[in-house]
């Protein structure tokens, strides 16, 4: 499983590739699109970015996986959206004040056989870890 620091050093050189293209490459991977989340440190109270990949939207909302590729703990990004669900999440055609929702699981029970059909990888990071990784709904402020 990759480690804390090389999951920031990819986050650092994919928003380097953001700028250095000027945003024309970068906003996919993996047949996902990508954006990059902001939340509020839950302990810091600071602002804490992060690149993310999303295997589901529907109409305004934004899914993710809060996977960590399949390690024992959440992502950080994960434990401060549960902390402050207010959150900014930039994408190719700008930036939007969204609120993070924890799916329950009836939700997750939807959606997660849809997102591993189609994106084995996340299959395989469940079957690394005992923890039920969490499915996260960001949507439009209102």
């Amino acid at each position: 499983m990759p480690s804390d620091f090389r999951l920031q050093t990819m986050n650092f050189m994919h928003r380097g590739l953001l700028k250095i293209s000027g945003g024309r490459v970068g906003w996919n991977a993996a047949d996902m699109p990508v954006l990059e989340l902001t939340t509020i440190g839950r302990k810091s109270g600071q602002p804490r970015s992060v690149m993310l990949t999303s295997p589901h939207q529907e109409g305004g909302t934004i899914v993710l996986v809060a996977s960590k590729a399949g390690e024992d703990h959440h992502p950080a990004w994960f434990l401060n959206l549960r902390h402050n669900p207010n959150v900014d999440v930039r994408t190719k055609t700008g930036t939007s004040k969204m609120t993070a929702t924890v799916a329950d699981a009836d939700q997750r029970a939807v959606l997660w056989p849809m997102i591993i059909e189609k994106f084995e990888n996340y299959a395989d990071y469940q079957s690394k870890t005992d923890r039920e990784i969490p499915l996260v709904f960001l949507d439009p402020a209102g």
